[in-house]
């Protein structure tokens, strides 16, 4: 059975893909759990024109990026968070929080899957962060603090 990927689904495919599957996995899986459509040839021309819209706010987000990353280059984002007596956070710095502080400290937007970031931040103190989208880069500072 053709189906089209409607999310991006582990060990088939990413979104807007058309893949052949089998009808069981289709039908008792794929399909209740909104993951596909079946690949109709008006399903396939109503997906054409949403990849092509959401290609298009991708690029509109990315040269927005773009205009937010200069303005991030070298900046100290400061973030308070509780710690032990030994400088370990209790709950790490996901990206999500991150561009919840630089949004409110420096009214820059900045899409969380464009900051590079291994593993959560779970140390009191400085630590340098990597932005890279659009083709830019650009680092900046967090320094984490020990809440009082």
């Amino acid at each position: 059975m053709k189906v089209i990927l409607l999310k991006d689904v582990a060990k088939l495919g990413r979104r807007f893909d058309i893949k052949e599957v089998s009808s069981g996995h289709a039908l008792n899986l794929l399909i209740p759990q909104g993951m596909v459509l079946t690949a109709t040839p008006d399903a396939i021309k109503r997906i054409d024109v949403l990849k092509k819209q959401v290609e298009g706010e991708r690029a509109i987000h990315e040269e927005l990026l773009v205009k937010n990353i200069k303005g991030l280059e070298g900046i100290t984002v400061r973030v308070v968070g509780k710690a032990n007596e030994k400088g370990h956070l209790f709950a790490g710095l996901h990206r999500e929080e991150l561009v919840r502080e630089i949004e409110k400290q420096t009214q820059l937007q900045i899409d969380p899957s464009f900051i590079k970031l291994e593993h959560p931040i779970k140390e009191v103190g400085d630590h340098e962060i990597v932005v890279e989208g659009g083709g830019k880069k650009a680092k900046f500072t967090v320094a984490v603090e020990k809440a009082l």
